[in-house]
């Protein structure tokens, strides 16, 4: 068993005061369909829309609290939308731009240790310019210092986004080296788990603009990572769980709609 019973608690408190308050302040936009609903049912309809609504908020309402409680007991810090920095070097944002400029011609492949590289030796040179960059969605720092940045995106990405995710990834990389030069930082993209099981995660949409080893974290490999081995299925198993127990809850709500 990879979580402990205060985890499991923690867990099973944030799915079950998240889907109440969802319960509690859902408003559905006013959408009539007439052939959807007689085709399949006002009930359905109504489920649809809740779901549809529900997954609009999963990352931050579920995926993000239940990432800091897993995180919490195997690092040494956790939090979420931080900041990575206020500046970046312009010999940073050169170096940057060569780099995406070479994996949008293929004529470089990804390397995140070669980039972070070539990114801590300009650091701090040349004018140091202010940045407003994207929030980190997960900060997590380890017990020897290493510094990790994920941004949670969801389990089918545009294709077109990878570019933007990228440059992302090392923007976070170089606001946090002109601050401190020397410091252990890795940046990386988590999915929260694999809409095409039991096949492997179709990793080919991002092959050529990610580093797919040291950029990239699919369900287990993302919540083994925070949790520790096992922490995978102990969630599916904490999810399972806390819909049986509030199954009357939700068909009570539904009947209600």
């Amino acid at each position: 068993m990879a979580l402990s019973v205060q985890q499991i608690q923690n867990i099973e408190n944030v799915l079950c005061n998240s889907l109440r308050h969802k319960f509690k302040n859902y408003n559905p936009e006013p959408a009539s369909m007439p052939f959807h609903t007689r085709l399949l049912g006002k009930d359905r309809m109504a489920l649809f829309s809740f779901i549809h609504s529900l997954n609009t908020n999963f990352g931050t309402s579920i995926f993000e609290p239940t990432a800091l409680t897993l995180a919490s007991s195997t690092f040494a810090s956790a939090a979420s939308h931080q900041i990575a920095g206020t500046q970046i070097s312009s010999e940073a944002h050169r170096v940057i731009q060569n780099i995406m400029d070479g994996l949008t011609t293929a004529n470089l492949s990804p390397n995140k240790p070669g980039e972070i590289d070539a990114i801590r030796k300009v650091c701090r040179q040349g004018e140091m310019k202010t940045v407003k960059l994207t929030k980190v969605d997960i900060k997590l720092v380890a017990h020897n210092g290493i510094i990790y940045f994920f941004d949670l995106k969801t389990v089918k990405p545009n294709t077109g986004g990878f570019k933007e995710f990228k440059r992302t990834l090392l923007e976070w990389i170089a606001a946090v080296l002109a601050t401190n030069p020397t410091v252990n930082v890795q940046s990386l993209i988590a999915i929260p788990y694999n809409p095409y099981e039991p096949q492997p995660y179709n990793r080919w949409t991002m092959r050529g603009m990610l580093d797919l080893t040291n950029e990239l974290k699919v369900a287990e490999e993302f919540w083994d990572f925070l949790g520790g081995e096992g922490a995978y299925q102990d969630l599916l198993n904490i999810f399972e769980s806390i819909g049986i127990e509030l199954r009357p809850e939700i068909d009570n709500y539904f009947k209600q709609l």
